[in-house]
């Protein structure tokens, strides 16, 4: 095989624009990498093979003829099964949505298409983005790219395994928790969450819709700032789009970072769930960014270990309310024999959505119920706000702050089955960005005993996507983390 599978879409596409590789043979590629790898690993759900192949042949007669479309021309890529993609599955992991074809494209989805880019199918997520790991009753677990026994985190699992591998140079994810940072640390890429409005929600599952974001998963820094690029902008569409102008991502990454004021958030390092090992890594990144030229500065967000408490009220509520469309009657699952339209309602639910949602359902409709709502809802809206003004306070002595991405490196696939509160701590850091808003970005700074990835977590202020992008690539070329990558576990099929 050859290696244009390793290589960064920056590369690629490079190549593609000096003819050295064209759509086709790097198509061919991914798809022989996918057949090659994935039966162990299970992170494609949906295959677009035949279409890729149509895409790659045009895209090639563009190339022939001195008309590249994009930044994206040619390039093969993975889309998140949340994220709706005209004419081909998209199942939100979902036993309701087994089947479910739609019929417009994710707002980010029709951008990848308009910039060249080439679908190659959809990965793997828990269903409805709803858990810390990527396992769905209808596809079952995607593992972890060091270690198939290992987890990949979640939700956007599949996308980051997808990744890791090389089975595609770019790939799409979402995240409302923590659901792109965290599996992008577990698997040694690069995953960025942009600020809230920066990109397009529309045709994305609604879910936690206060808190989610689509944003892209790369294997480097550069790679990122092409794809965001692309994503970026305003769309009529999505009320929560902000109509803002999309800066330069690209051109912001060879700036220096020298004077850089990077904030070591005292809450994240105190901790006594934070492994020794990911501590050390990630400080060892701290005094990385300083030989570059940074000041490090301790600050402090008192609140910022509350973000997870405060998420497990809003987001299910959020979830309940957004849920509460899915009654069997127009469209999704349908429970048969029903004896009355509430039997078939209740045993669709009950059949339909798995125990994850279910838990997340019963605990929102709990929190938002009459005599309850104040208490538990009310409350966790004023801590979020909190939390920002911490944010807002710290970024008055800094310009970016920096955490660990994840507590620890990656568990066991299936080992917090019965203990979900032990796997909700996997986005203990990852969740206050979410709350407010803000952009945050994982980078790999290390491996831990066991040879599994450890990444960096960088939070910025809103909309300065740039100057985390800028920080990020000064710290991945100078660390160089990826060369000391051990091998990973790319099994034939």
């Amino acid at each position: 095989m050859n290696n244009f599978c390793d290589m960064t879409a920056t590369n690629l596409r490079h190549m593609i624009g000096r003819k050295d590789i064209s759509p086709v043979e790097l198509v061919e590629a991914s798809i022989e990498r996918i057949e090659m790898v994935d039966s162990s690993l299970n992170a494609f759900v949906t295959k677009n093979y035949e279409a890729a192949r149509k895409a790659a042949k045009a895209a090639e007669k563009n190339v022939l003829d001195g008309e590249l479309l994009g930044l994206l021309h040619g390039l093969p890529i993975g889309i998140k099964d949340l994220e709706a993609t005209a004419g081909l599955r998209t199942t939100l992991g979902s036993k309701l949505y087994a089947d479910h074809v739609p019929t417009a494209d994710l707002g980010v989805v029709a951008n990848v298409r308009k910039a060249g880019g080439i679908i190659l199918g959809k990965t793997n997520t828990p269903e409805f983005g709803a858990g810390a790991n990527t396992r769905n009753l209808v596809f079952g677990a995607t593992g972890n790219p060091f270690d198939p026994e290992m987890s990949c985190a979640g939700s956007s699992g599949g996308s980051a395994v997808s990744l890791a591998t090389g089975m595609v140079p770019l790939a799409t994810g979402s995240d409302y928790g923590g659901s792109l940072r965290t599996p992008a640390s577990f698997c040694g890429v690069v995953g960025l969450k942009p600020t809230y409005g920066r990109v397009s929600r529309y045709g994305l599952v609604a879910f936690a819709s206060s808190l989610d974001q689509v944003g892209p998963f790369t294997s480097s820094v550069a790679d990122a700032a092409e794809l965001l690029q692309v994503m970026a902008g305003a769309d009529p569409r999505d009320s929560t789009c902000l109509k803002v102008p999309v800066p330069d991502y690209i051109a912001a990454l060879s700036t220096p970072i020298k004077g850089l004021r990077v904030g070591l958030v005292k809450e994240c390092f105190d901790q006594a769930g934070l492994d020794p090992q990911v501590k050390a890594s990630v400080l060892a990144a701290a005094d990385q960014l300083q030989a570059l030229g940074a000041e490090l500065v301790d600050v402090s967000c008192p609140r910022f270990n509350d973000g997870i408490a405060t998420y497990y009220v809003i987001a299910p509520s959020e979830a309940s309310a957004n849920l509460a469309r899915y009654d069997g009657v127009k469209y999704g699952y349908r429970s048969e024999d029903a004896a009355s339209l509430a039997a078939m309602t209740a045993r669709s639910r009950a059949e339909g959505f798995g125990s994850e949602v279910q838990r997340r359902i019963l605990i929102g409709t709990y929190a938002l119920s009459a005599g309850y709502v104040d208490a538990y809802y009310k409350k966790a809206q004023q801590v979020r706000t909190l939390i920002r003004r911490d944010f807002d306070t710290a970024f008055q002595s800094v310009d970016v702050l920096l955490t660990p991405t994840a507590p620890g490196t990656a568990f066991r696939n299936g080992a917090h089955a019965d203990d979900p509160l032990a796997m909700y701590l996997a986005d203990l850091l990852t969740i206050p960005a979410n709350l407010a808003g803000l952009p945050a970005i994982s980078v790999p700074c290390g491996f831990d005993s066991g040879g599994l990835p450890i990444g960096v977590q960088l939070i910025g202020n809103v909309l300065e996507e740039s100057r985390l992008l800028q920080a990020a690539h000064q710290y991945e070329q100078a660390a160089d983390v990826m060369k000391s990558r051990p091998e990973a576990a790319l099994v034939p099929a």
